[in-house]
């Protein structure tokens, strides 16, 4: 029995219009274009998070992005959830990123200020068919290391995320990110910065 259970967007307010695409089929080959495309998407989009430019970030997000971190919690094997229902880290739509993006421009964004020093590490990706050509489920690991300041501690944020992509136009985005964090009290001063 598998103590991993799934982040649906419907336990979200936010995420009642979020895609409902589903991956089908097992991993595609590592070699397959649509992975190596897949997996390149990932790493360009952890640079532009390394960089903290964040107007480029957004970018890259669908017009109807759900992008979801519940808070995890810790329950009997037997439980069928592990995360709190309705509560979350992250919770957001196109218009609230936007809204935290342009946050972190003004005078009241002191909890980066200075800002974070961040490195996004990214492995284990697994890339999966969907029954539309244009959309793709993605996979992956990341290991969110954030410094502030010189005296405190590094922190750690360890974390897998599936995410939908999907092409507009000529252009893969981001049309849902899940988050599942593997703990459940995060040790970082604050998330004002993004998975």
């Amino acid at each position: 029995m598998s103590a991993r259970v799934p982040i649906q967007s419907t336990d979200s307010p936010l995420g009642q219009h979020a895609s409902r695409t589903e991956r089908i089929g097992s991993s595609l080959p590592f070699d397959d274009a649509r992975h190596l495309l897949a997996h390149r998407w990932l790493i360009d989009e952890a640079y532009l998070l390394d960089d903290q430019d964040y107007e480029r970030w957004l970018d890259l997000m669908s017009d109807d992005i759900h992008y979801f971190m519940p808070i995890r919690i810790t329950t009997a094997a037997a439980s069928s959830f592990d995360t709190a229902r309705r509560m979350a880290h992250f919770d957001e739509d196109k218009y609230s990123l936007n809204r935290r993006v342009a946050r972190l421009h003004t005078e009241h964004a002191w909890t980066e200020d200075p800002p974070s020093r961040v490195r996004h590490h990214l492995s284990n990706v697994r890339t999966f068919a969907t029954d539309n050509d244009n959309e793709l489920i993605v996979e992956s690991a990341v290991l969110l290391f954030r410094s502030r300041g010189d005296i405190a501690e590094p922190s750690f944020v360890s974390a897998g995320r599936v995410d939908l992509l999907r092409r507009e136009d000529r252009d893969w985005r981001l049309a849902r990110r899940h988050i599942t964090v593997d703990e459940s009290v995060l040790r970082t001063q604050n998330l004002a910065v993004f998975l």
